[in-house]
């Protein structure tokens, strides 16, 4: 995957979820007539799907703000096995990470979604007193996430779809107007969701029986390499797809055409007027 300052503007062939493509030809519209098959130099659509899924994922930041505060608790525990300052700690890195965000008026989701993560294991470690239950709400998380993928892409609704829906602006064109496009992403959440089920295969028998420093480690280590293989095989199965329906791009040449032909009657009734008084 290129660097994202390498990468092209995702706005051109885009997406979004909950607005649906009409299924009539526009082959005057640019964004149709490439999702039907307009061919697209294989370069060009690799860059649109890398731009999407840097702005999906979060980049090399998002990940970061999503693994560090572990790091530090398990990291803090291992030396002190003091559970409230390792807890507190944790927290205030990942509150901190937001306040940055904020300050340079980021995107602030994925820090967001770090500090809700984080609080969540900072209570429930609070409230068993065990180290473990620090990781015990992301560890139901990606638990239900993955059976999310695999249950939406048998169901005929890939999750991953939804998700890149509005970043690609086909909203959900690709069910019925882009089947190459759908099978991707269906691949693509098979491959998140099996994927999501290995790791919590590994963690949670170690969260049952291993020792809490060795499961702490082992939850950091496999918080990365699992997620990077997952959007790399996202990103294999989407560039070799055709490219998305741009249906934002279509509604407005729509409003745009409907503009146009109100313009074209008012002048008509206009001039129809001005001839009428010249007659008499």
């Amino acid at each position: 995957m290129t660097p994202p300052d390498k990468q092209t503007d995702a706005a051109g062939p885009a997406v979004e979820p909950g607005a649906t493509g009409t299924d009539d030809q526009r082959p005057a519209d640019a964004g149709a007539s490439r999702a039907e098959g307009a061919p697209q130099a294989e370069g060009g659509s690799q860059a649109v799907t890398e731009a999407a899924l840097f702005e999906a994922f979060g980049g090399v930041r998002g990940l970061i703000e999503t693994t560090v505060p572990g790091l530090v608790f398990i990291a803090m525990f291992t030396v002190n096995k003091d559970l409230h300052t390792a807890a507190i700690t944790a927290l205030v890195i990942s509150g901190v990470m937001v306040v940055v965000r904020l300050l340079r008026r980021d995107t602030v989701k994925h820090a967001f979604s770090g500090i809700f993560g984080v609080g969540f294991g900072v209570l429930f470690a609070m409230m068993t007193g065990n180290a473990k239950d620090f990781y015990l709400p992301g560890m139901l998380y990606t638990l239900g996430l993955a059976l999310g993928y695999i249950v939406t892409s048998l169901a005929g609704v890939p999750l991953l779809g939804l998700v890149l829906g509005p970043v690609f602006k086909e909203n959900l064109s690709w069910r019925k107007r882009n089947p190459g496009r759908k099978k991707a992403y269906t691949k693509a959440s098979y491959a998140w969701g099996f994927i999501l089920l290995g790791k919590s295969a590994v963690l949670f028998p170690l969260y049952f029986w291993g020792e809490t420093t060795q499961f702490g480690w082992v939850t950091v280590v496999l918080k990365i390499p699992p997620f990077l293989l997952a959007v790399y095989l996202t990103w294999i199965f989407l560039a070799k797809a055709p490219p998305p329906i741009n249906v934002i791009a279509e509604m407005e040449a729509e409003e745009e055409a409907a503009k146009a032909e109100k313009a074209a009657a008012k002048a008509a009734t206009a001039e129809a007027g001005t001839s009428g008084r010249h007659r008499r």
